[in-house]
């Protein structure tokens, strides 16, 4: 399902907690104006994106395009320990993509994963599926517990599954 510009300034700006207000503070622009673009009545000021994408810690072309654009291609960086996230505020993306047409999107927590993993619970999610059977989601959290985000996976199969996990 294709959503709007504005359903994704709200989408995200809910995710992180915030009022209209509190964006439109931190943007020095009025709450209306926040409504607005949530509205798909007004589009942001284009001098006020990148600073809209960070408050939004998403990346320009998520904020413009949406998850799935920008799920197909972020690289894999090593982040500095000073600069990573907590793991409580990281996320699995899991997409997978069956030839026969079948699309399944889950977004997982990646303490959550974590817990799992170290407690040796099947998260239905993630063991229910055939084709992410064969993911070490042990690995994916060693790697994540050592800075590593991006594109850690992704595999497409001789017929014509493909399966790709986004850490950010």
């Amino acid at each position: 399902m294709e959503t709007t510009f504005g359903k994704r300034i709200s989408f995200l700006r809910r995710q992180k907690g915030l009022k209209q207000e509190d964006l439109a503070d931190m943007l020095n622009v009025s709450f209306q104006a926040v409504s607005k673009w949530e509205n798909d009545i007004n589009c942001p000021d284009i001098s006020l994106l990148p600073k809209l994408a960070e408050l939004l810690d998403v990346s320009i072309d998520e904020l413009m395009l949406g998850e799935e654009k920008r799920a197909t291609n972020v690289p894999v960086r090593v982040i500095p320990p000073e600069k990573r996230k907590n793991m409580d505020d990281m996320l699995l993306r899991i997409m997978v993509d069956s030839s026969d047409g079948d699309k399944v999107r889950v977004n997982v927590p990646a303490e959550l994963l974590k817990v799992a993993v170290e407690m040796n619970i099947d998260l239905p999610q993630l063991s229910g599926n055939d084709t992410l059977k064969n993911i070490d989601f042990r690995k994916i959290i060693e790697l994540i517990s050592n800075g590593v985000v991006g594109t850690l996976v992704e595999v497409e199969s001789a017929d014509g599954d493909s399966v790709r996990i986004v850490v950010e």
